[in-house]
């Protein structure tokens, strides 16, 4: 067992001192997963303090090699001024890094600022695509989010089935947001829309992987680090 993994043992068993021994001296010379480990400790005060200006520091430095999590949440600390001054572009920069690392977070929050045109300008189009990367592996909110679109025809057109196939899936997951959406399609679709709406979910309900690893929020707090990414 190597150091990150005896960390991360230690860790999911809530051995957090032993942890953050382990994973400091391993971020210090450069390991992304230890620096963003850290990260996530300082940010929820894990074994330290917490301390977001640390918990940025941390995050960016594995942000810059690459880490999609902790780009995620370097865009939303610069977004929300955690532990750094409000810093817009950064938030799209990050936010977007992480969005093509297909990370659900980078995805999820880079849509609602296209959504609301914070940051960029608004592009609903772009927002539904993003939710869409999203959703297709996994992200519940995400899910929703284009579920809604769909029933309103929000940067997509208008379509009672995708609407029906997006909503499910989230409802299913216990977004609430997503059973009233949907209650409000279903009332409105036909005995064919319904039909088909049935099929895409039966095959989609696989291919969207479900995730063990954090929901995201808007805005989206620092994540505790998810054993997915670990």
């Amino acid at each position: 067992m190597d150091d990150m993994e005896k960390g991360r043992e230690a860790y999911g068993k809530g051995r957090f001192d032993e942890a953050f021994g382990v994973w400091l001296p391993l971020a210090e010379a450069g390991n992304m997963e230890a620096q963003a480990w850290v990260g996530s400790m300082y940010a929820n005060g894990d074994a330290v303090d917490v301390d977001d200006a640390q918990a940025h520091d941390w995050y960016l430095k594995a942000a810059e090699q690459g880490h999609a999590m902790a780009q995620a949440n370097v865009g939303a600390n610069c977004f929300m001024g955690r532990g750094i001054d409000v810093d817009l572009d950064g938030a799209v920069k990050w936010l977007t890094a992480a969005a093509d690392n297909k990370d659900r977070n980078g995805l999820f929050n880079l849509a609602v600022l296209y959504a609301k045109g914070e940051g960029v300008a608004e592009d609903q189009e772009k927002a539904a695509a993003l939710y869409r990367t999203a959703a297709e592996i996994g992200h519940y909110p995400s899910q929703s989010r284009l579920g809604y679109m769909y029933s309103i025809g929000q940067g997509v057109p208008k379509d009672r089935v995708q609407a029906y196939l997006w909503l499910t899936l989230a409802a299913q997951h216990g977004i609430g947001t997503a059973l009233e959406a949907l209650e409000s399609v279903v009332k409105n679709m036909s005995s064919e829309e319904k039909s088909e709406g049935t099929r895409l979910f039966d095959e989609w309900r696989n291919k969207a992987a479900t995730h063990a690893g954090q929901v995201a929020l808007y805005p989206a707090p620092a994540q505790k680090m998810a054993r997915p990414y670990g």
